[in-house]
């Protein structure tokens, strides 16, 4: 429930561009930049079963079935849950 301005703000944007751009993406027919960058938020939207509308929806899943991010993905699923060089105490 905090996070639901932050929410209704990212929506607000995407479905803004959207609506000028035509989509798919944020500003048109191929991805930019706005979009890797919200890319990590549409991994969010997921990870926490955020309800999004259709259109914003749309987005995210277009975000998700780009190749890139499958890729990164299916990387992240590979790294070890912890990395020794990172466990210190202090």
């Amino acid at each position: 429930a905090g996070a639901q301005a932050d929410i209704d703000r990212i929506t607000t944007i995407w479905r803004e561009c959207l609506a000028a751009s035509g989509g798919p993406f944020l500003f048109g027919a191929s991805p930019s930049q706005a979009d890797a960058m919200y890319a990590p938020v549409c991994t969010r939207f997921l990870t926490y079963d955020v309800k999004l509308d259709s259109e914003c929806s749309a987005f995210c899943g277009t975000i998700m079935a780009m190749p890139y991010m499958k890729e990164w993905i299916a990387a992240a699923l590979v790294e070890p849950d912890e990395v020794l060089e990172l466990d210190v105490e202090f």
